[in-house]
């Protein structure tokens, strides 16, 4: 199954948005990586690192960022892990977590993953 990780200047924020992937895909692999440390903002390459590596599995892994640092932390990550399979994903944070959760239990691939992500970019709320 292909694994998610939340990428936040918050800590609150990325595992908040984890326990509502949970209600909606339970059994995703996910991860949040927010704060530098506890109630402290910003972005942490070793929480970024650590936590790609505990969801990332054969069918590869996405990373949704809320902004600015965290894009380009993850970008850091991304250079020095030299995974083929891990995308980074520009879409809403919360709303695509949920959309790329829902597609990974349901058995998608990586890529259909990704445009699923991508797609809460037109979702409506009103």
């Amino acid at each position: 199954m292909v694994g998610i990780v939340i990428v936040s200047h918050s800590e609150k924020l990325a595992e908040g948005v984890v326990d509502v992937t949970k209600i909606m895909a339970d059994g995703c692999p996910i991860a949040a990586a927010g704060g530098l440390e506890p109630g402290v903002y910003g972005t942490s390459f070793e929480k970024i690192m650590e936590a790609v590596e505990s969801v990332h599995g054969e069918d590869g892994t996405l990373i949704l960022m809320d902004m600015g640092s965290a894009v380009m932390t993850t970008e850091m990550v991304l250079e020095m892990l030299c995974y083929d399979d891990v995308k980074m994903v520009d879409c809403p944070i919360v709303e695509g977590a949920i959309a790329a959760t829902i597609a990974a239990v349901g058995g998608a691939d990586l890529d259909a993953c990704y445009e699923a992500a991508v797609s809460a970019k037109d979702m409506n709320k009103l």
